[in-house]
């Protein structure tokens, strides 16, 4: 009797094997390829994943374990190298696109594919000038913030924000985890441009609002319920506004007194600006706008300092060559001049290639969009309102436009121009980032500074990397920071 059950129990076991991995596991599939049969053209080769969490669970797998090219390698190998893919991810039917030649038709079709990024981010971070149509008061709102406008404006707010916290940072005595501090640095940087001085206190109010928030961006499961980090995020949101309308309010209130403060803050420029309909910015704009600024700009600056630094440690020849250019740069500079100079900036060109080629290893994996309609790209069908992740991180490693992608080399860049949609770490087109000029000042004024003047010692070098929300070690890279006279 004992020899009968053992057989019916693994036969019961086999039977919800089989359920499980060849019904439950496809339902999704049947699902779609069921409901678009009567398409002229077929979905993209893929895998949809579970019925209803579809693929987030290996997409978690790969991200949490900091190897997130794991995951659309995985679907290449088993779906060959189309370039576009089907999958299920944050709660929508999505495809996958990596060929250059999609994803630049992708990004440049603001008709047929709008921002489709998922709640969470939508939600936070959304901004209505940013996400218009109307290009003029995008532009006037973006322009303070874009080209030579950042160097005449800003650099010298940059330079001593870097100077600062790099003297701090190397003056304590315990390690230090790298990344929180650049992470500070970085909202130094928008806060200063947004709004010039401000009270420390409320500097750091907002700031910690401003971590919940980041936070929750890209959560897996955005529920707005109590004890869930994304309804957290949401009342830090309105907590943060609360506070950056007082200052609104404040800064009216001087310029109406006629104590106009400093001009290029970028707070008195909006607060004079004219929409297209001629009236000035809603207040609930300008705090969107500073918050959008925040999230485009603070982690992922915070990022890329922290990375660069770790990729030029372990790579002492690119460190070498980087330093050289530096000190003959500083060698050719006027006894009487203290500061950096725009000209200076402009010489740094193997620095310029440093942060390039940290951008094309580490950039966000995907720019979001959705089908507004349904439309079929070289010979698959898309349905109107599927999400399109136009994966970047998956072509900036692709060895057709990159050799050898997974080495960290600066100098691939030399005399090189990438072709058109091959290398996308800001966009394309019209939603082309406002903040990449921004972004590289801030990220080549601080590595100027660090590479000339310090060095980083790890504490863990081995430590694991994790690539949820961003790329960065387990351990945000304990450190050391020592000045190079004091070592």
């Amino acid at each position: 009797m004992k020899f009968q059950w053992f057989w019916i129990s693994a036969a019961t076991l086999f039977a919800c094997y089989i359920f499980v991995n060849k019904v439950l596991r496809n339902l999704n599939d049947w699902y779609y390829d069921l409901k678009f049969r009567k398409t002229p053209n077929p979905l993209p080769p893929g895998d949809m994943g579970w019925p209803l969490i579809g693929n987030l669970w290996p997409f978690f797998k790969c991200f949490s374990s900091g190897h997130r090219e794991t995951f659309i390698n995985n679907i290449v190998l088993r779906y060959r190298r189309t370039g576009i893919y089907k999958t299920h991810l944050y709660g929508s039917p999505s495809i996958i696109v990596t060929a250059h030649d999609m994803c630049k038709k992708v990004l440049n079709d603001e008709v047929t594919f709008k921002l489709g990024y998922p709640k969470a981010v939508t939600v936070l971070a959304y901004n209505r000038i940013l996400s218009s149509e109307h290009g003029r008061l995008k532009r006037l709102v973006t322009a303070p913030i874009a080209g030579h406008n950042v160097s005449t404006m800003y650099l010298e707010r940059i330079e001593d924000i870097v100077i600062n916290k790099l003297e701090e940072l190397s003056s304590m005595k315990h390690p230090i985890e790298f990344l929180p501090e650049m992470r500070k640095v970085s909202f130094q940087f928008v806060v200063q441009i947004f709004m010039g001085s401000c009270d420390q206190g409320t500097v750091n109010e907002i700031g910690d609002l401003f971590h919940v928030m980041s936070s929750a961006l890209f959560s897996l499961m955005p529920i707005n319920a109590p004890g869930f980090l994304f309804n957290k995020a949401l009342k830090a949101r309105k907590k943060f506004a609360k506070i950056v309308q007082s200052i609104i309010d404040e800064r009216r209130m001087t310029t109406k007194n006629g104590q106009i403060g400093e001009k290029n803050d970028l707070l008195n420029i909006l607060l004079e600006i004219n929409d297209e309909e001629g009236e000035k910015l809603e207040d609930k704009d300008i705090i969107d706008l500073l918050i959008s600024l925040l999230f485009g700009g603070h982690d992922s600056t915070a990022a890329g300092m922290m990375l660069t630094i770790m990729h030029l440690t372990t790579h002492p020849h690119c460190l070498k060559k980087a330093k050289e250019e530096q000190e003959e740069i500083m060698k050719a500079r006027p006894s009487s001049q203290k500061r950096l100079s725009i000209e200076e900036i402009k010489k740094m060109v193997y620095l310029s290639q440093v942060f390039d080629e940290t951008l094309r290893h580490t950039s966000v994996f995907s720019l979001f969009r959705e089908a507004t309609t349904d439309v079929n790209i070289n010979g698959y069908f898309i349905p109107k309102g599927w999400k399109v992740l136009v994966w970047l991180s998956a072509m900036h490693m692709t060895p057709e436009h990159h050799s050898n992608p997974e080495e960290y080399n600066p100098s691939r860049w030399d005399n090189y121009n990438p072709a058109t949609g091959t290398f996308l770490p800001f966009g394309i087109g019209r939603r082309l980032c406002p903040g990449r000029d921004l972004s590289r000042y801030e990220m080549i004024i601080f590595l100027h500074y660090f590479i000339l003047n310090y060095k980083l010692e790890r504490i863990n070098p081995e430590c694991p990397m994790t690539a949820l929300p961003y790329l960065k070690p387990v351990d945000n890279c304990l450190a050391k920071v020592i000045k190079l006279s004091d070592s």
